[in-house]
């Protein structure tokens, strides 16, 4: 048995981060580890992350968390897919649906062939021939993993939850796996003078608790990572510049969409996240561009029900922390960076953080070229997240001050060249294990009028009939399977209600 192996791990801060990385490592290394998880009551977290990506039931099961019941604890709905209102033209809306589109066919992807279709007058729109956006439009959802008698995938699909209660039922889970959670707010960390490496930390109460490997998930604030270790920002405002967010919940009006909304405003955008007990809407912006008070009329102008609580304004800086990982210390969540949540990537990041760490698990030797190594997969996911939200601002056709200095901002090098080979041929490519595969990226760029040139040549294999009657085709399956499929409302309420519907 290697007796340099670490025992000893404390977690700094709880929330989301907090609770998913001690509901992770004690899923899968509770044995071998003391794991202690030590927050304030004192201290509010962020707490307003409610749409997820499907990657989400992925960690879900490595914790073996039943979905049903997880939805019930934290009031969940399901998501099929993002709508995107006014962010190419005001009045245009798209969507960005989860799962596959059509169905490939000869070495290449559906997509040429609807490029040609387009071009030849026998395509309808792109989502039509997407299941999850047939369901999400219909308002219909089932666990389907694949349209029968076909080759077409079923419904893919992640959450949307109240991030609080999702904390909360983590701990219990984590407790029950022997997770020790200590009430207290730090006040010192304690390097030791020799390798700089974190030792302690101390709390207000003078009880001080000693580690070998901390996890910090202290926020924006990076108790650890960066007061204490000065690990340093990179900051992405001047491709991502909104830097607020005004936060409101308020009572449900009709049945939940199976979608989170998107909706594009002069200076920013506004979320609308549907839950069994309350909708969760939220105004992010730039105060360059727009002061609070307008940012906050406007969010009241446009939201659907009741507000529930007062407003509340977040403020962040778009960018990601110089090493993820430093000394003995490995930040997660907000402490390690944020991106904007246009893209629900917010818990995603958190998942993947806890995901490398234990694949890249140390022994008390930290060795440097596993930190490093982890702090390049760390970056890289960062980054290519980074680009397709910037996708988003960088292609649109509006005409107010902001969204034009957006258009002609100088794109990241790999977004612009992806764009650049998208637009001459049609093509997309998933590089390495970045986030967002190919369906995603093209739904975007359509759905904001990117059009290439051409399309690929093998797309010419089919005569001009045999192309519209394989397009029609899947048209027609996948929207007369979703109007079969019942509705999001009735599934939800036989499957997984919440006993209390409580407002919050």
């Amino acid at each position: 048995m290697n007796d340099s192996r670490i025992r000893d791990v404390v977690i700094v801060g709880g929330g989301t981060a907090g609770w998913m990385a001690a509901a992770a490592l004690s899923a899968t290394m509770g044995e071998q580890l003391r794991i202690r998880l030590i927050e304030s009551d004192e201290i509010g977290i962020v707490g307003v992350g409610e749409a997820t990506i499907p990657a989400i039931r992925l960690f879900n099961g490595l914790v073996g968390i039943d979905e049903d019941q997880f939805l019930r604890a934290t009031q969940g709905t399901f998501k099929l897919g993002i709508e995107f209102q006014n962010w190419g033209r005001i009045g245009e809306s798209y969507m960005h649906g989860f799962g596959q589109i059509g169905q490939s066919l000869d070495l290449i992807e559906f997509w040429q062939y609807w490029l040609r279709g387009r071009r030849e007058g026998v395509a309808s729109e792109l989502g039509r021939y997407s299941f999850n956006q047939a369901a999400a439009r219909e308002g219909r959802f089932a666990r389907v993993s694949r349209i029968p008698n076909t080759q077409l995938d079923g419904l893919s699909y992640a959450f949307h939850f109240d991030a609080s209660l999702y904390a909360r039922f983590l701990r219990s889970i984590s407790e029950q796996r022997g997770v020790q959670r200590v009430e207290g707010q730090i006040v010192d960390v304690n390097l030791h003078p020799e390798t700089g490496f974190v030792r302690s930390v101390t709390l207000a109460s003078g009880e001080e608790h000693q580690g070998e490997l901390f996890i910090d998930c202290s926020g924006f604030r990076g108790l650890l990572i960066e007061q204490a270790l000065q690990t340093g920002y990179e900051d992405w405002s001047h491709w991502l510049p909104c830097d607020r967010a005004i936060a409101v919940p308020t009572a449900n009006v009709g049945q939940p969409r199976p979608y989170t909304q998107s909706i594009a405003h002069p200076a920013g955008w506004q979320w609308r996240i549907p839950l069994q007990h309350r909708t969760g809407n939220g105004h992010v912006f730039s105060s360059a561009w727009m002061g609070d008070d307008e940012a906050t009329r406007i969010l009241l102008d446009t939201v659907e029900g009741e507000p529930l609580a007062d407003p509340r304004t977040i403020s962040f800086q778009t960018g990601m922390r110089k090493q993820a990982w430093n000394r003995n210390v490995v930040s997660l969540g907000l402490s390690s960076g944020f991106i904007e949540p246009l893209e629900s990537t917010s818990i995603h990041l958190v998942q993947n953080g806890i995901a490398r760490l234990i694949s890249h698990f140390p022994d008390r030797g930290f060795a440097q070229a596993n930190v490093d190594a982890y702090n390049r997969r760390i970056a890289y996911e960062f980054e290519r997240i980074r680009d397709f939200i910037v996708l988003h601002y960088s292609a649109n056709q509006r005409d107010e001050p902001f969204w034009k200095v957006m258009r002609d901002v100088e794109l990241p090098p790999v977004l612009r060249d992806k764009i650049d080979l998208f637009k001459a041929t049609g093509r997309i490519f998933r590089e390495q294990d970045e986030l967002f595969t190919e369906v995603g990226w093209l739904q975007v760029l359509i759905g904001q009028n990117v059009l290439p040139d051409t399309y690929h040549p093998l797309a010419d294999v089919l005569s001009r009939e045999e192309l519209a009657g394989f397009l029609r085709d899947i048209e027609t399956i996948v929207s007369a399977t979703a109007l079969r499929l019942p509705t999001h409302a009735d599934f939800v309420a036989q499957q997984c209600a919440a006993e209390v519907a409580h407002a919050a």
